[in-house]
């Protein structure tokens, strides 16, 4: 994960010497193994280096092709080198090409068609001097970033993270108090895919080009997860052997690099089968241990403190375990990143951070996860479907399994009487009413908001709660894409991009192969009962681990995390957050209601720690603007 950034004047004017300098200072972090800055009149481009794969390291960025004179900067892994290597005729070329350069060459190749041949995770920005252009893009899942700015005639402007690009003179650090009203809400963080805490600062959508030129600026979407046709094996084993085939392609490729990679590992399912396929992976190659690193207590009364001990004695790995009540050095620098976030958001990613700095410490630069393994096997609204269609084994059987993940019997009759409600209610009836319970929710959510109630009127609180499930839950969609939707919803991208920006204050590279397309794609195909059966969520993984992972991780039901823990360890070590010291500036005062101590003080005195932090990490983030 390097840092990408670039600058250009539409006006024509030549840019004045090292204009990126204070952009690139801030992308340091995520580039510590070098930096260049191309430029040339009124274009600039940089880029900061995080060598994170092989060919990286003899990589420079920016790159000039020099027969066209078009220049590519890139924050990027391809996964499909091989592929592009043929197509493109460069397999016996010779010397290493990097990832920037195969994409330049492809874009030479293919224009802008070129993202629909790349696989990987990416963001890069192209300089055509034959178009008078700028061609930018991001990957299919949003795991690279690419933000950026844009005024018609005068400026456009690009970096890797926000905080970044506002350093830029000609680019006006103005807060976007609607995101602010996003924070304090507590559930809209992905509200849209563009929105920033910066006014008329943007992200570049997942899976979006953006060409920039005379004309204006374009966006365009050139991916999206479409259901294809439906997978018919004869047994269980022969879905698990799929899937264990794709999956671990999936790891393969995010194991490339120069140094032995880490993962993270929990209690769960997902970084689990992370670990051991990639445990497994680095031993045929002659390399490892794996190391992994899991956060954790001291209580083994709790399930995902056990199961994080079982995890630990998995084969081929090499354990390394954080314990929320026991920080010791760490405690300083989990203490000062509050005082340095990236965006409020991230605040309470206490416990990534400990792990992350405690990685890098052992000189470990990319580390594997599982975050996004409940999205990739999204089922949909099976229920509603099946009400819809009258299919009644198939609402016994949804009945049942609920009661069974959820261990009450009454969850298995109030489904069947919601079946009985939906086909017995004409259809018109019940939207009708279910519109209705949804909007007396709404207000009274709205009317419980922290946030003061001139900024829920001045910004439509109740309109951007519409806008998040009308993003993230479109309704009236089949059940194959409403299930594609959920795999890719705003949600995943927004987890995403804070991975990414916590890693980034590290020097670090996270990578998930749940959010590999060809993950999806497959899991997408998948018939229900290998997604959801007896009451188990991801069936064909818990069948697939079979023999890999403990049964007791691979049967578990309780869904546990140390997270909170963590922050809450820090705000406990540390006197200055606490309720009365932290000091709360003037525009902390004016975004929240007024009376809100009383909501953080309980009756014994204590401080409801949730809303108190809220309070505190987004009065950190708003010191930026006390210049």
């Amino acid at each position: 994960m390097s840092g990408i950034c670039g600058l250009w004047d539409l006006r024509g004017a030549a840019l004045p010497p090292d204009p990126l300098a204070p952009v690139m200072a801030r992308l340091r972090r995520r580039g510590p193994d070098g930096a260049e800055v191309w430029q040339d009149g009124a274009v600039a481009l940089g880029h900061a280096s995080l060598v994170t794969t092989p060919e990286a390291a003899l990589e420079r960025l920016p790159l000039r092709h020099a027969d066209t004179g078009c220049v590519i900067t890139a924050d990027a892994r391809l996964d499909n080198r091989d592929v592009l290597l043929t197509a493109l005729g460069l397999d016996r070329a010779g010397g290493v090409i990097g990832d920037g350069a195969l994409i330049l060459q492809a874009y030479l190749r293919w224009g802008e068609d070129c993202v629909n041949h790349l696989l990987g995770d990416f963001a890069f920005a192209i300089r055509d001097p034959r178009r008078n252009a700028v061609f930018c893009a991001r990957d299919h899942m949003g795991m690279r970033q690419l933000i950026y700015t844009h005024r018609a005639g005068a400026l456009f402007a690009f970096a890797t993270d926000a905080r970044a690009l506002v350093t830029l003179e000609t680019v006006p650090k103005r807060l976007n108090e609607a995101r602010v009203l996003d924070f304090l809400d507590g559930e809209i963080e992905a509200v849209d895919d563009e929105v920033t805490f910066f006014e008329g600062v943007f992200r570049l959508p997942a899976a979006h080009i953006m060409t920039v030129d005379a004309q204006g600026l374009r966006l365009r979407r050139y991916w999206r997860l479409e259901p294809g046709p439906m997978l018919h094996l004869s047994s269980d084993a022969a879905y698990a052997e799929a899937f264990t085939e794709v999956f671990t392609e999936a790891v393969r490729c995010r194991l490339r690099s120069p140094d032995t990679p880490g993962s993270m590992l929990s209690g769960g399912m997902d970084s689990g089968s992370v670990a051991v396929v990639a445990a497994d992976l680095l031993a045929g190659q002659g390399k490892g241990p794996l190391p992994t690193f899991s956060g954790t207590g001291s209580d083994h009364g709790r399930g995902e403190t056990r199961l994080i001990a079982d995890a630990m004695r998995l084969p081929g790995i090499a354990p390394t375990a954080i314990r929320h009540d026991d920080l010791g050095a760490l405690l300083p620098a989990l203490r000062a990143r509050i005082d340095d976030l990236d965006d409020p958001f991230d605040g309470h990613m206490t416990m990534i951070a400990g792990l992350y700095a405690t990685a890098a410490q052992a000189g470990v630069k990319i580390m594997l996860d599982g975050v996004s393994g409940d999205t990739a096997f999204a089922r949909g609204n099976t229920l509603e479907a099946a009400i819809r269609q009258g299919r009644g084994r198939d609402i016994l059987d949804h009945a049942r399994q609920q009661g069974l993940a959820q261990g009450r019997r009454r969850v298995f009759w109030w489904i069947l009487l919601r079946a009985v409600w939906g086909r017995v209610v004409p259809a018109e009836i019940r939207q009708r009413r279910h519109a209705r319970l949804t909007e007396r929710n709404e207000r009274r959510t709205v009317a419980r908001s922290l946030a003061a109630p001139e900024l829920i009127s001045k910004h439509d609180l109740m309109g951007r709660r519409q806008a998040y499930r009308r993003y993230n839950f479109p309704e009236r969609l089949d059940l194959p894409a409403e299930r594609a939707s959920r795999m890719t919803a705003g949600y995943v991208t927004v987890a995403r991009e804070r991975y990414d920006r916590i890693a980034a204050a590290q020097g670090f590279e996270a990578r998930d192969p749940f959010c590999d397309p060809r993950v999806l794609q497959f899991n997408l195909s998948l018939p229900d009962s290998q997604i959801w059966r007896d009451g188990h969520q991801k069936f064909i993984l818990r069948s697939a681990m079979a023999g890999r992972l403990p049964d007791a991780i691979r049967w578990n039901r309780i869904r546990d995390h140390h997270g909170g823990d963590f922050t809450r360890t820090v705000f406990a070590a540390s006197a200055d957050l606490g309720y009365g010291e932290f000091p709360r500036s003037e525009s902390v005062q004016r975004f929240v209601r007024d009376g809100f101590e009383t909501r953080i003080l309980r009756q014994n005195g204590d401080c409801d720690l949730d809303i108190w932090e809220e309070i505190v990490f987004l009065g950190a983030w708003l010191k930026l603007f006390d210049d």
